[in-house]
């Protein structure tokens, strides 16, 4: 206890000075009793965290604070993304008694239940506004893809390797866990983008939380010491569920950071995409400004030394450089920046090393994980032609080849993991959700550019980040940070191009 009390302590100092940094950008986003109310609500659930000796005594604390703060904030999506990692997402399995098992919990969904569902539940009696109303093409996308994941089965990898059968039971918890986990989430992020200070909102709650963790990974790599390891420890998730979560990581003599993801390759991703959102909302400061908390950012992703999002990273600031005003000659002008940033941080001993852990570059420290990666990429090509329109659930029986020391078989690449389980049809799906954001908001972005600069570079930022999500997800598993962002970026990218609509007929 004496640990956790410690790491609380610079983790709520940390948090006080960025809080007190962010607050006058804020506030240009959203009201003050809105972000005094995140603030407070993110520095109680924090102490409770620590402080509790399991995981249930923090919901005992968490799950009524969170459904009044849902109730009071008018943003819910922001009020959420501001939450989403207020701890490691750590899953623990609900209690019951008459039957074997309902499902696990964690602060995903705990924050779905207590502000997300009734979030939905109010904006679906609400009869005026802005917002989305109907079933729209991107909402079908999403249930064509609930579909095939209900009814096409794919089995746990066990570690006895036994092959669970489907039921009427899995079937419906299936159902009922896409609609909390991703179908609310959404629908939410759709429907509450009002107008163009919503959009804005959540992007300021998302980089506000994200500047704080990439404070903390920064931390933790210099001192050696992840601050929310202690948490999973005494909650017993890596027993339970034999997860990473607070499990020590070195690459190149250096602590790859968690922060409060709990994993530092979905730390990175999260850190990107609030580079990319900070590329609109950086705006309204100033130069020099603007550049620190880029490079704050940038310094989060390097400690992270997730080497998927630092080139999705790359790929989102090219994007957004290429969408703007004048592309060319902004495009130029960031990529010498950015070589001479990356130049001179090669310079030093810790930049020296984490761009010697990037593939393709020469003398990388890690290069069984590239291997690694081929080698999955043959395997994978092989299965899917044996099974190419739907895929094949059993598939994990047929590639006991490729399982790794830890006794699981990593499939890193999205594409992969949708095509071998769900077909090309399933692949198409998928993308179709994503897709549709990307070409909803890049329309509406171009066609609204010459009447209104500051909402056209709004849509940009969401362009380049869900563009950048499409290239992480060749680099990683649909799972964690990264399903529950791919959600968010297409209901906000929904919400924009509606009220971009509205916004030209007006």
């Amino acid at each position: 206890m004496i640990t956790s009390i410690k790491a609380l302590i610079v983790v709520l100092a940390i948090a006080t000075v960025t809080f007190g940094f962010a607050r006058p950008i804020a506030l240009r986003f959203s009201s003050k009793s809105d972000f005094s109310r995140r603030r407070n609500v993110w520095f109680i659930l924090t102490t409770a965290a620590f402080l509790s000796p399991n995981f249930w005594l923090f919901v005992l604390v968490a799950a009524p604070v969170l459904t009044w703060a849902g109730k009071k904030d008018s943003n819910p999506i922001a009020l959420y993304l501001i939450l989403l990692h207020v701890i490691p997402p750590i899953p623990v399995e609900i209690p019951v008694l008459v039957i074997k098992q309902l499902f696990p919990l964690d602060n995903y969904r705990l924050l779905s239940f207590c502000v997300l569902i009734p979030a939905a539940w109010r904006l679906r009696k609400l009869k005026k506004g802005t917002r989305i109303y109907g079933l729209t093409v991107m909402d079908l996308s999403i249930f064509a893809f609930a579909l095939l994941r209900v009814l096409n089965y794919v089995p746990p990898d066990l570690p006895d390797h036994t092959i669970l059968q489907d039921s009427a039971t899995h079937v419906l918890r299936r159902t009922f866990l896409f609609f909390v986990d991703a179908y609310v989430l959404y629908f939410v992020a759709s429907r509450s983008s009002f107008n163009q200070r919503s959009v804005s909102d959540a992007l300021c709650a998302f980089c506000l939380v994200s500047a704080l963790m990439a404070s903390v990974s920064v931390f933790e790599t210099l001192k050696s010491w992840l601050l929310y390891s202690d948490i999973s420890t005494r909650w017993g998730a890596q027993v339970i569920y034999g997860s990473n979560y607070g499990v020590y990581s070195f690459r190149g003599g250096y602590l790859r950071a968690q922060a409060s993801v709990g994993n530092s390759l979905p730390l990175g991703y999260l850190l990107a995409i609030a580079f990319g959102f900070w590329l609109y909302l950086s705006n309204v400061v100033s130069a020099r400004l603007r550049i620190v908390i880029a490079i704050l950012f940038w310094l989060g992703i390097l400690t992270s030394q997730a080497r998927g999002a630092l080139l999705g990273a790359i790929v989102i600031l090219l994007v957004f450089s290429l969408l703007g005003p004048r592309a060319l000659p902004r495009l130029l002008k960031r990529v010498v920046v950015f070589a001479l940033l990356v130049s001179a941080a090669g310079l030093t001993p810790f930049g020296g090393r984490i761009m010697n852990s990037i593939p393709f570059f020469a003398g990388s420290t890690d290069s069984t994980s590239v291997d690694y990666r081929q080698r999955l990429a043959e395997r994978s090509w092989e299965l899917i032609q044996l099974h190419p329109f739907l895929g094949d659930p059993l598939v994990m029986t047929k590639m006991e080849d490729l399982r790794q020391g830890e006794g699981i078989i990593d499939l890193v690449n999205t594409y992969a993991e949708q095509t071998l389980f769900y077909g090309i049809i399933g692949l198409a799906v998928f993308l179709a959700v994503i897709l549709l954001g990307v070409f909803k908001a890049y329309r509406v972005s171009r066609e609204i550019a010459r009447r209104n600069r500051d909402y056209s570079l709004l849509g940009a930022s969401l362009v380049a980040c869900m563009i950048g999500t499409l290239f992480t997800l060749g680099t990683t598993s649909f799972l964690s940070a990264y399903e529950i962002i791919f959600y968010v970026l297409a209901g906000l990218a929904a919400g924009y191009a509606h009220v971009g609509k509205v916004l030209e007929h007006s």
